[in-house]
């Protein structure tokens, strides 16, 4: 694919941009990269992993900014002293207590980046049927007890069968 700049050289950088829900797809060389100021990976101005992250860690969630409200200075890690502005720039936490001290700023991120909180993992081909099977059992247990809880006897009793299967079928694994 030719430059769309100069129509010349090979392109060999490929951005997307979206803005406003509006996706561009710009194909150019790197003479042209250059001219035009963009970042070109591989570069040392260039774009690095680094800066994505830098540039999600300052994503902070709506808090009704008021700009005649003070701001409130930042908090630190009371372990390390670590700020969440420090964390941001260095890409790494001072201990293990910055992840419960900035716990409330990660959970946006996290949900933004991974597309949620909570972390499931994966599971082997192999012995992936079993681990299904204790973590159905675990997730019908918990729905048992809301059952019993909002005495829903019926409903309860055919889930405890389906525990019973479960639990057999586990033991013969």
């Amino acid at each position: 694919m030719l430059c769309q700049e100069c129509g010349k050289k090979q392109a060999t950088l490929h951005f997307t941009k979206i803005l406003n829900g509006e996706k561009t797809e710009f194909h150019i060389c790197e003479a042209c990269a250059r001219e035009k100021g963009e970042l070109i990976p591989g570069t040392p101005n260039g774009f690095s992993i680094h800066n994505l992250l830098s540039g999600l860690l300052d994503f902070e969630p709506s808090s009704g900014n008021n700009p005649l409200t003070p701001k409130a200075p930042p908090s630190r890690c009371e372990h390390c002293g670590l700020t969440y502005s420090q964390f941001s720039k260095i890409g790494r936490f001072g201990c293990s207590s910055c992840y419960k001290h900035f716990g409330e700023k990660l959970d946006p991120l996290f949900k933004r980046v991974h597309g949620s909180t909570l972390h499931t993992g994966k599971v082997p081909k192999r012995s992936g049927g079993l681990i299904k099977h204790k973590r159905e059992i675990e997730s019908l247990k918990k729905e048992l007890l809301l059952r019993i809880e909002n005495e829903e006897f019926e409903k309860a009793a055919q889930l405890r069968d389906e525990i019973r299967e479960l639990e057999k079928k586990v033991a013969e694994s």
